[in-house]
């Protein structure tokens, strides 16, 4: 039986993905995480008895802490564990290079010392820039970061390449669109806008709200991933999304018609600098050469989602710390 050492596996896309392939799969999974703001066990309550489960308190931007991996048993690593909220990147910048850049270096090193069967950099789709009113991203697409997330994170893609030329690792990376779904931390759109809008609380929009964004289900994006560990060619980028272009206003209508609130709630905030106006994803590769495509249509997604969130008020009571509510407020209020 073979094991993945899943980073990051307390966050949003990484627990699902933890829960996937213990449902679908074979393999063991071993999580490390450093259980940020972002992470939190409450994710994956569920499975935590899992004889084939096994948790692990970990940083990866540590040395020390990724080197006493050295005498775990596993084959595999997907790396999600990343700062990733661009807002906070704009904010504390820092914090993003050295998590994502020296991080993504330290568990390099270990994959290559240990010569794993296969490595799989988590990436995301912004490590493309922004696109016009046209077009789609490719994995040719040129890299053009705009924030300091992004940059980080195109960093660490590059370095990941550079250890397949150099020392032969068997690497992928994935580079996916918005992701939405159960178990996202409400500072981002799709969750922050639900728990707003059923708790009567204003819901703060950038700019004119226009930004267009490809969103796919975490649970189409979790299938992507592990088709491309188990059958991703040697050294290949693949772009993986969700066929969804939606302006944020037309996302935010839908939460509110599915809650029955009204408009008036919606209010619109100074804008983020370098706010990428438009993302779209070309996915054509992935369905080529793995016969992947997603599964679930926004709509029927979206409809699980807010009801999920709906159900799930003592999950969001828990993990919103007091000192996230205070930042939240500073962010959005501009205080």
């Amino acid at each position: 039986m073979k094991t993945i050492l899943v980073t990051g596996g307390a966050g949003f896309i990484g627990s699902n993905f933890i829960k996937l392939v213990l449902q679908k799969t074979d393999y063991s999974v071993i999580n490390l995480d450093k259980l940020t703001y972002a992470g939190n066990l409450e994710n994956l309550k569920e499975i935590q008895n899992n004889p084939k489960y096994k948790f692990i308190k970990g940083d990866v931007s540590k040395e020390e802490d990724v080197n006493s991996l050295r005498d775990e048993d596993f084959n595999f690593i997907i790396h999600f564990a990343a700062e990733s909220h661009v807002d906070r990147s704009i904010d504390s910048p820092n914090i993003f290079t050295i998590t994502n850049v020296i991080g993504t270096q330290n568990l390099l090193n270990l994959a290559v010392e240990k010569d794993i069967i296969k490595f799989v950099q988590i990436s995301t789709d912004e490590v493309y820039g922004s696109l016009g009113a046209t077009g789609y991203f490719t994995e040719k697409t040129p890299l053009d970061p705009t924030s300091p997330y992004s940059a980080s994170k195109t960093a660490a893609d590059l370095i990941a390449l550079a250890y397949h030329k150099t020392f032969g690792l068997n690497l992928n990376i994935t580079r996916c669109s918005n992701n939405y779904g159960p178990y996202q931390f409400p500072e981002k759109l799709i969750p922050l806008m639900i728990n707003n809008a059923k708790n009567d609380i204003s819901l703060p929009v950038y700019g004119d709200g226009k930004n267009i964004r490809d969103w796919i289900y975490t649970e189409d994006h979790c299938d992507a991933i592990l088709m491309v560990m188990e059958t991703g060619k040697n050294g290949e980028v693949y772009n993986i999304g969700g066929d969804s272009e939606k302006q944020n206003l037309e996302i935010i209508d839908i939460i509110l018609h599915e809650l029955g609130k009204p408009k008036s709630l919606i209010k619109f905030v100074e804008d983020r600098k370098a706010h990428d106006m438009r993302y779209a994803i070309d996915f054509t590769k992935i369905s080529e050469e793995l016969g992947w495509k997603p599964k679930t249509s926004f709509a029927d997604g979206m409809k699980k989602t807010i009801k999920w969130y709906s159900d799930n008020q003592d999950w969001l009571d828990n993990v919103i710390s007091s000192e996230y509510k205070e930042y939240y407020k500073n962010m959005y209020e501009g205080k």
